[in-house]
């Protein structure tokens, strides 16, 4: 589920997971004016996302969690796109680079065990 150290997809992930905090951060003004719902409720939405994926950039160099928490978070992009269809492009490119975040840096393991 996670990457070992020191790989350099790494990097990528975070990078993946910055961006989502600013793009989920920008969402809260797309649910509130575009999709007309409660301030309250594009806060928490768009708020709550945003701050895990921040815990999950945290915590991704530290562990599992930070992982898990990440792959939560592109299954909470997902969900968000129910409150708004155009959420949607964003989940799936985040989502895709997520992935392939995670499949280049499995090849970039076995690689390395391979000329070990």
């Amino acid at each position: 589920m996670r990457l070992q150290p020191g790989n350099p997809m790494q990097s990528v992930l975070l990078s993946v997971l910055a961006f989502e905090v600013i793009v989920f951060g920008l969402s809260i003004f797309v649910i509130y004016q575009i999709s007309q719902r409660p301030l309250w409720l594009a806060v928490l939405l768009g708020g709550g996302l945003a701050l895990l994926a921040l815990l999950a950039a945290a915590t991704l160099r530290r562990g599992s969690f930070g992982y898990l928490l990440g792959w939560l978070v592109q299954l909470g992009a997902v969900a968000l796109g129910f409150v708004n269809p155009a959420i949607w492009i964003m989940a799936l490119v985040f989502g895709g680079l997520w992935v392939l975040g995670i499949v280049l840096g499995r090849r970039l393991e076995a690689r390395a065990r391979d000329t070990d």
